[in-house]
């Protein structure tokens, strides 16, 4: 299912969209708060520039907001109906999923839309465009 060459694949490491080798983040941990949004400028294997232009990744908030919705409907399936809650805790259990689950929604966010605009490239070795 993750094989190298899926988008699933680059969505869910946050490698470089085109080799899919390297880590577009500079710190691979996404609860390292201070470093969440640091990225590598380019991919040092390819040479993909992340940033394809200025504000680029403004455009991931709105798939931010997806995965958002995504996560929030989980919690609640999970809290009140398998566990039989109340409102009041499915409630506290969205606010609660949603916060800790944060940093690894803006990455994913980030990685989601950047590849709405990249594609892997299984012959980026014998492009010399890169």
């Amino acid at each position: 299912m993750l094989k190298k060459g899926s988008k699933l694949y680059s969505i869910l490491t946050g490698t470089c969209p085109r080799c899919q080798e390297e880590s577009m983040y500079i710190d691979k941990n996404p609860y390292n708060l201070s470093k969440v949004y640091k990225m590598h400028e380019n991919c040092s294997l390819c040479g993909l520039h992340y940033k394809i232009e200025p504000s680029f990744f403004y455009g991931a908030m709105y798939v931010s907001y997806a995965v958002g919705v995504a996560f929030s409907v989980a919690a609640f399936i999970i809290s009140y109906v398998f566990f039989n809650s109340s409102l009041k805790t499915a409630f506290i259990a969205i606010v609660t999923t949603l916060i800790a689950l944060m940093p690894v929604s803006m990455r994913v966010s980030r990685n989601i839309w950047i590849n709405f605009f990249i594609s892997y490239d299984k012959n980026w070795k014998n492009n010399t465009s890169a």
